[in-house]
């Protein structure tokens, strides 16, 4: 099978869908299958590929990491007329994905896709509610040609089938439990980042307001005094909201920027807790990395994220937005020893199931599957 991927983003992006991305095609190479990836260029430092081709771009308001490229379409048609893909695959719905489409219907080569992003609960957070039936009108023309449209969670597929979608197939995330483990020194994670307090939090994400990060300053003030003063927020991550998040802070929480490799998983593996508000996630890659890390969690009960955690066993389910739940949770687990051994290791088991191997063997599946049965519709 031959390969041809449309997305707005790609390696070295650092957000969800191009990790993932990036991950699959390493995945394709080590295994001998050809691809091509025909992506923006990247803000970060790109190292060169002879399968990716990149195109000059602009940011996308709503979502900067996603940009809107200015592909050159008679370099994507030869490419496609060289290559002779058996399937394209769109992970995007912006102007790529939109090449992607438009080259499978020109080129009648069958076309498959991902949904990743539930945008329209971004929206809100931007007051552009008024938008919303506009969305989905889009989203429905964009999809309607996709053989199947694969997403990373039962919540997001429901959120979808309220929507008229009906070809979803579940593509869940993995996480590489090589890389995130829980053997780190919390006392040299404390010593690196001056903190003295006994407990370290951690934030791994977007700064940005549907991430909901504006809560963690009211729920760090709304912890009871004798879990406050012993608690120490470690918040990586860089995006709009940090400017008013580092104004609103304690003098117990630390900025610790963008933070990758090993730097990343210590302090995913030497926290005591992982806090994630986050109501808009389709999936909540960080939530499983920080399971794979030993590090209980604390989430929204909204989105992909609940169907990560199991509540009571990896950690604590919260009603979205409601700060005194999150306060009254991370009480919980910050003061029971043996609750919190006993979901770190719960975690850990868990995490060790979702290999990435296994979740790309399924997707290669499904692509014969979505090719197959189509092929068998033409027939009858």
């Amino acid at each position: 099978m031959k390969i041809a991927i449309f997305t707005d983003t790609f390696a070295p992006d650092v957000n969800g869908v191009a990790r993932t991305l990036n991950r699959f095609t390493s995945y394709l190479e080590k295994n001998k299958i050809e691809y091509r990836v025909f992506a923006p260029e990247s803000t970060e430092k790109e190292l060169f590929s002879s399968h990716v081709y990149r195109f000059a771009s602009l940011p996308f308001f709503l979502y900067p990491e996603c940009r809107l490229a200015l592909p050159n379409m008679i370099s994507i048609k030869l490419e496609l007329q060289k290559f002779q893909p058996d399937l394209i695959h769109v992970a995007t719905p912006f102007n790529i994905g939109l090449c992607g489409i438009h080259f499978a219907k020109k080129l009648n080569i069958p076309i498959v896709g991902s949904y990743h992003t539930d945008f329209d609960k971004y929206l809100e957070y931007y007051d552009l509610q008024f938008l919303t039936k506009f969305f989905w009108t889009y989203m429905n023309w964009f999809h309607r040609p996709l053989r199947k449209i694969f997403v990373p969670s039962i919540d997001t597929q429901n959120h979808l089938k309220k929507h008229g979608f009906t070809n979803t197939a579940i593509w869940p995330r993995g996480v590489d439990c090589t890389a995130f483990h829980p053997n780190f020194s919390a006392e040299a994670l404390k010593i690196k980042y001056k903190i003295k307090e006994k407990y370290v939090i951690s934030y791994v994400g977007r700064l940005a307001p549907e991430k909901d990060v504006s809560l963690i300053p009211k729920i760090h003030a709304a912890l009871p005094d004798h879990i406050r003063q012993h608690v120490h927020w470690l918040i990586v991550g860089d995006g709009p909201l940090k400017p008013e998040l580092m104004k609103a802070a304690s003098s117990k929480m630390t900025f610790a920027g963008f933070q990758s490799g090993s730097s990343l998983a210590e302090i995913y593996g030497a926290s005591d807790l992982f806090v994630f508000p986050s109501s808009t996630e389709t999936f909540g890659n960080v939530v499983l990395e920080s399971l794979a890390s030993g590090t209980p969690v604390v989430g929204a009960n909204a989105g992909g994220v609940r169907t990560i955690l199991q509540d009571g066993v990896t950690g604590l389910l919260c009603p979205e937005k409601d700060v005194p739940s999150f306060a009254r949770a991370i009480s919980t687990i910050l003061n029971d020893h043996v609750l919190r051994e006993d979901m770190s290791i719960a975690g850990r088991e868990y995490a060790l199931q979702q290999s990435w191997d296994a979740i790309f063997q399924r997707l290669l599946l499904d692509y014969e599957e979505a090719l197959t049965n189509q092929d068998l519709q033409e027939l009858a």
